[in-house]
């Protein structure tokens, strides 16, 4: 970045316009604006180098400002300005973030949907979230994992939720008349058909 660096010579800085009072003569004055300049050393703009370390903390949010003070421009008069960097949060292929909670979907067999099933996978951070169920599940479901969010960046005790939605995959292809009457009579389920406005 451009740093000021003292030179030869000097320079009008500080500049403004101040009134000025002159006598014409015996109760006669004049006022007069004027300018007015400080006599400063002279400088230069000399580019040079810096590495500047920025620490993103566990749970920052998109657009969370982080400022570094009198990194920014140069001025000639006056404190430079400041360098702000804006944390920009990418799309995860598995993870949608609201707020310190994150949602997820998990696509289970129809088999697993009805014995239940044990699932584990790995979380942000690397350890294994545990997934469990040994009733029914049916799709659209949504299990919620306490405390397996994110933290949040000021207050490291407030820690968001994971939700899982489940999804089933209905088996493809046809049964045949042996194993239809199998499944109801596993089943055992009346025929029951409900319309409705879902939306």
């Amino acid at each position: 970045k451009p740093v000021a660096k003292q030179t030869a010579g000097s320079r009008k800085c500080n500049c403004r316009m101040e009134m000025r009072t002159t006598q014409m003569g015996p109760g006669r004055f004049q006022m007069m604006q004027e300018q007015v300049c400080d006599e400063c050393p002279n400088i230069k703009f000399v580019t040079e180098e810096k590495v500047l370390e920025i620490e993103v903390e566990a749970g920052v949010a998109d657009g969370y400002e982080i400022p570094f003070t009198a990194e920014g421009e140069p001025h000639m008069e006056g404190e430079p300005g400041d360098l702000k960097f804006i944390i920009r949060i990418q799309k995860h292929p598995r993870f949608e973030r609201k707020k310190n909670d994150l949602y997820t979907n998990l696509t289970i067999t129809l088999q697993d949907a009805l014995n239940g099933f044990d699932v584990s996978f790995p979380h942000l951070d690397g350890h294994d979230v545990v997934v469990k169920r040994e009733k029914i599940t049916w799709p659209g479901a949504r299990i919620k994992k306490k405390g397996e969010g994110l933290p949040q960046h000021d207050q490291n005790n407030i820690i968001g939720d994971l939700y899982v939605t489940i999804d089933v995959d209905f088996p493809k292809g046809a049964f045949d008349n042996e194993q239809r009457e199998a499944i109801k009579t596993l089943l055992q389920q009346e025929p029951k058909h409900r319309l409705y406005n879902g939306f």
